[in-house]
């Protein structure tokens, strides 16, 4: 190891708690302790990636929509609707009589993680259990902070409560009621615990205004998905592999030996999900899709605005995206989004679908487990496959965020702006028509090095100028030997989280 590699390592672990030891024995010591106490052990991410290694006795007979720390087992992508391990993960091919396009549009559905039933709560785990086995984080003394649009804010409540800390959740306060009520229910003080901030999904800024305040006091410990590197890496091991075996059981159980994986489509956010395109890259040769909405297009056009896209928040470019390996980058509309959101929970709309479309009713029954950021990723598939040309032969896969169940506020809001508070047949054709009959590609682009620069260059305003990140760290992003060398961190945590379930067992023992 030279010493600028150190000298990086060592600037990683001291601006955005990257560490490969334990930083202090204290810490863990008190979180060995308190584990210990509450019977609480940690999943590895080796084990969350392939589930079919973990004793079911991990799980018992715990509620997935409970708070209990057995569900850190059920933390991962191979959940049923109730909470059973399945084989492959759940997901839907979506035919071309939705899409439109030959290409199998393959989507993996995140409402089977426990707890919130979205998989923003992977995240949450993926940067809480570094800092705990690290010694970083004192469960004893720390409040954990989750800024948020949403549901990671949701996520790191669930994971602070069942790895026996408080969560503080920092969210816009113009997100979906539904979010705010589960807050309500999960935190044990709302009133202290749920922050709200100004604007809707696209106002982060004012939300890592008042992480910098929280901050200031040093038992508040900031866990800001958009710069904490664990969320990249979980995303890359655990999500990757497992869309992986998605696409690969596709391939088998249709006989279709020449199915190649030619897309992944992520809206950003965070950046954290389309790390899982760094894997599928690195398998499958499969090119990385990066959506955002049109209201709002930060990385089409260095642009700004406000949309209803919940879940991707954005006028800014994530640190831990890995912008240089980006291929294609999508812009959705929300006002197609929030319209089939409506279409797809309306008897009337499935209706349409099924008698004038001739979708399948076995895929019509899973349109209620698409939330608006599902939709949109949807949308940006069909778009891709336009844009690149793609054919019978060329699967593209994503996620389907969370479901329709986080929702019902913004369909009533819809219904009565849009379509005088009912909706008809009629209504349904009229959007099918808009948004599903010829899905545009004027919103798309292809990424030239040129533009990769462009939207990478972007991202100095808010981290070097805004946030204070070390120019010299800022820059080394823009090699891929940076996100490489971080996947050693892997390994090492995982060692780091067996020694540390070992010390708790003999604890308790």
């Amino acid at each position: 190891m030279n010493a600028s590699t150190t000298a990086l390592e060592s600037e990683l672990e001291s601006t955005f708690g990257l560490a490969d030891r334990v930083v202090d024995d204290a810490a863990l010591a008190n979180s060995v302790g308190r584990f210990a106490e509450r019977g609480i052990t940690l999943p590895t991410f080796a084990e969350l990636a392939d589930p079919a290694t973990i004793d079911p006795a991990r799980v018992g007979d715990a509620d997935p929509q409970g708070r209990d720390a057995r569900n850190l087992w059920r933390n991962h992508w191979y959940n049923d609707l109730t909470g059973a391990r399945v084989g492959v993960p759940d997901h839907v091919v979506i035919p071309p009589s939705l899409s439109g396009v030959e290409s199998p549009i393959i989507v993996v559905f995140g409402d089977r993680f426990p707890m919130i039933t979205a998989h923003k709560v992977l995240a949450a785990y993926a940067c809480l259990a570094p800092r705990v086995v690290t010694g970083q984080f004192d469960p004893t003394r720390h409040r954990a902070i989750w800024p948020s649009t949403g549901n990671y804010a949701r996520g790191g409540i669930a994971i602070s409560r069942i790895m026996a800390s408080r969560g503080v959740a920092i969210l816009p306060e113009g997100m979906s009621q539904e979010r705010f009520d589960w807050l309500n229910a999960w935190c044990e003080n709302p009133a202290d615990d749920v922050i709200r901030t100004p604007g809707s999904e696209s106002n982060v800024k004012e939300i890592y205004d008042a992480c910098n305040e929280l901050a200031k006091d040093p038992t508040n410990f900031v866990l800001n998905q958009f710069c904490e590197f664990g969320n990249h890496l979980a995303h890359y091991e655990v999500t990757g592999r497992s869309l992986g075996h998605v696409f690969e059981h596709v391939r088998e159980s249709g006989d279709r030996p020449d199915l190649r994986l030619a897309a992944f489509v992520s809206a950003t956010g965070s950046a954290g999900t389309i790390a899982a395109g760094d894997r599928l890259k690195d398998t499958y040769g499969t090119k990385i899709v990066a959506v955002e909405a049109l209201e709002c297009p930060t990385l089409l056009e260095n642009g700004f605005g406000e949309h209803n896209i919940q879940g991707i928040g954005d006028k800014h470019v994530p640190l831990i995206h890995n912008v240089m390996n980006t291929d294609v980058v999508v812009a959705v509309s929300d006002r197609a989004t929030d319209q089939l959101q409506v279409m797809f929970n309306n008897d009337d709309g499935l209706g349409y679908l099924a008698d004038r479309r001739l979708v399948p009713q076995s895929v019509l029954a899973t349109l209620a487990h698409f939330g608006l950021s599902s939709i949109c990723n949807l949308l940006a598939a069909i778009s891709t496959s336009k844009l690149l040309g793609l054919g019978p032969d060329d699967a593209i896969v994503t996620v389907a965020t969370d479901g329709a169940a986080m929702y019902p506020s913004e369909r009533e809001k819809i219904l009565a702006r849009d379509f005088g508070g009912g909706f008809t047949q009629l209504d349904a054709a009229a959007v099918w028509g808009e948004h599903l009959a010829d899905v545009p590609t004027a919103h798309a682009i292809e990424c030239t090095e040129q533009v990769r620069n462009r939207i990478f260059n972007l991202g100095y305003y808010t981290w070097v100028e805004q946030q204070g990140t070390p120019l010299e760290l800022f820059e080394t992003r823009r090699s891929q030997t940076f996100w490489i060398g971080l996947r050693r961190y892997l390994g090492v945590w995982d060692a780091m989280i067996q020694e540390f379930n070992d010390r708790v067992t003999s604890t308790r023992e």
